[in-house]
This record gives C-alpha cells, sequence and structure tokens, in this order.
C-alpha cells in the first residue's frame, strides 16, 4: 500500500471518528440517529472497495482496543458485540460493497456517475440495516419484525437524505482527487 493510500485510508477513518460523536437518541429505540453511515457510504464511495474496507476495518478495531470511537464516544467489546454492534460490523462490509460497485463506473457521464454513487449507498445502507437487525434480533432475542420496527423504520428517511447528501460529496470529492491525480482515474470504455 502506498503512502498516500495509507493517509486516505487514515482520513477517513478520522471522518468517520468525528461524525460518530453526533448521537440524538429516539425514545422508541435504543438505536440513536447518528451521522456514521454517511461517513461509510462517503468513505466506500471515495476509496473504493479495499481502501474503505481498510478504513472501517480500522474504524472498529480502534472501538474494539477502546478508544471511544463508536457513537456518542463509546467504545469495547460491549458496544462492539451489544444491541447495536451489528451496524458496526455492517460499516465494514457497506464499505467494501459500495467501493465495489463504485470501482466499476466506467461511464464518463456525470449524471449516471452520481447515480450509481447512490445507488451503491443505498445497498451499502440495506447491507448496514442487515447486519444490525441480525445482531439485534441475536442479543435482544427479538423477532425480525420487532428488530425491523426498532432498528430500521425509524432511520428510513434520515438515512436516506444523508445518502442523497453523501453521494453528492463523494461524487465531488473523488472526482477531484482524481483530477488531481490523487486517486486512480476510472478506465473508460
Amino acid at each position: 500500500m502506498k503512502t498516500k493510500e495509507i493517509a486516505y485510508v487514515g482520513l477517513f477513518t478520522a471522518i468517520t471518528i468525528v461524525l460518530s460523536i453526533v448521537k440524538i437518541p429516539l425514545l422508541i429505540t435504543p438505536i440513536p440517529i447518528t451521522l456514521q453511515v454517511l461517513a461509510v457510504g462517503v468513505t466506500g464511495a471515495v476509496l473504493g472497495a479495499k481502501m474503505g474496507f481498510l478504513s472501517m476495518v480500522i474504524y472498529t478495531l480502534l472501538g474494539l482496543i477502546g478508544l471511544p470511537v463508536f457513537s456518542g464516544f463509546t467504545a469495547g467489546p460491549g458496544v462492539l458485540f451489544g444491541i447495536t454492534g451489528g451496524y458496526i460490523f455492517g460499516f465494514i462490509a457497506a464499505a467494501f460493497v459500495i467501493g465495489l460497485i463504485v470501482d466499476n463506473v466506467t461511464t464518463i457521464n456525470r449524471w449516471l456517475q452520481y447515480i450509481i454513487m447512490l445507488f451503491s449507498m443505498l445497498i451499502g445502507l440495506i447491507i448496514i440495516y442487515a447486519f444490525g437487525v441480525i445482531q439485534m434480533m441475536i442479543i435482544a432475542k427479538l423477532d425480525m419484525n420487532t428488530a425491523i420496527v426498532s432498528g430500521v423504520l425509524p432511520f428510513i428517511v434520515p438515512d436516506i437524505i444523508k445518502m442523497v447528501v453523501g453521494s453528492l460529496v463523494a461524487y465531488f470529492v473523488r472526482n477531484a482527487l482524481r483530477k488531481q491525480n490523487l486517486l486512480y482515474r476510472v478506465q473508460t470504455s
């Protein structure tokens, strides 16, 4: 891995940590609204599959060893393997899949590039929800409907808004970095 790539991974890990500070508790569910999914989406779309995956793995490991990087300055195995930890595991898979989709964009059409980024982030969001719901069902011994009602439904609209904003940010950042030859260019065919 090149020094530049290591720097990007570290930067986007830091961005994820900063956006994890935002925590808005809801009365209807133990899961708060955060900006973590925004960070995951942008990370995967800008850095691509390999570096986006690595950034989320580092973020997760930092929290696992006790650095307060998770939502609301929390950390440790209790968070990661608790009721909301599935979402954090989902961040890793989502960043990889988002990056994989975006890495394979071969169009030079700007509108289509944005649509593909948005599509990839929405797929990533579904992955995060799936990991979160599965772990919530296991840890809290909930049925799927109850887990979806408390772990997905309150967040769909805010998270879709985050993905729309995130895909705009990622589109401009990724293209600006490519224009300056700071990221690999998309091969056109």
